[in-house]
């Protein structure tokens, strides 16, 4: 696998092994060897299409300010990463395929993945729910959960770091039934995999339900990623 744990908190990768990896601003912990390092552009994604005006540029700066800073690694050499003290998971994706995080929950990533930044509406919807009404889905949904208007959807062959309190459950989505999944506690998702917002409260109990009055209901095909903590990154 190209990131080795260390630790639980702590992951390596050989640049001659992995080529460039992208990883957030600040996660560098130490480094051997002859590495360079450079700022990383933005992905692409939303606030890109034409014909919107207005309401395309306010959603590219809102992408903008959700999208964490990140820096490109590469050379001859092995770096280590961590942020915070956070646990790490390793989601590798040498086979191929899709994993969807929010950008606060992304450590670093090889840079072979295509990355680009899609409403959460669209994420949600497995990538059906775009333009103006995923958008505005995405910012329905980050309000009330605490993730963010946008996702960062990887996508190619490589390998994904993810950041998470408590560490990480993988849960297989496919069965008869849905996986019903906290919010605050959703991590990421891979595969062909659709998150829908419900809500278990009634007219009746407003005011008196806990704290899980909002669940995510994860259906489709593949993997859901899951904190062992409601705590935010």
């Amino acid at each position: 696998m190209t990131f080795t744990k260390v630790n639980s908190k702590v992951v390596s990768v050989d640049l001659n092994r992995s080529g460039p990896v992208v990883a957030r601003r600040g996660a560098m912990l130490f480094y051997t060897g002859d590495v360079r390092f450079a700022p990383h552009g933005v992905p692409g994604g939303a606030g890109s299409a034409p014909g919107l005006g207005g309401l395309a540029g306010m959603a590219g700066r809102m992408m903008q300010g959700e999208h964490e800073s990140t820096m490109l690694a590469q050379g001859n050499g092995t770096v280590h990463y961590g942020f915070r003290g956070l646990e790490t998971h390793v989601v590798d994706m040498s086979a191929g395929g899709e994993l969807r995080v929010d950008a606060s929950r992304l450590l670093a990533h090889t840079a072979g993945l295509q990355s680009t930044v899609v409403s959460s509406g669209a994420a949600q919807a497995g990538g059906g729910g775009g333009g103006l009404l995923g958008a505005l889905r995405g910012a329905a949904t980050g309000a009330v959960t605490g993730t963010g208007m946008f996702t960062t959807q990887l996508s190619g062959y490589g390998a994904a770091v993810l950041l998470a309190h408590g560490g990480v459950f993988e849960l297989r989505v496919g069965g008869p039934a849905p996986v019903i999944v906290d919010p605050q506690a959703f991590v990421a998702a891979s595969g062909a995999v659709r998150t829908e917002l419900k809500s278990s409260m009634s007219w009746r109990n407003v005011g008196r339900s806990g704290g899980e009055a909002l669940q995510l209901e994860c259906t489709g095909q593949g993997i859901v990623y899951v904190q062992a903590s409601e705590e935010k990154l």
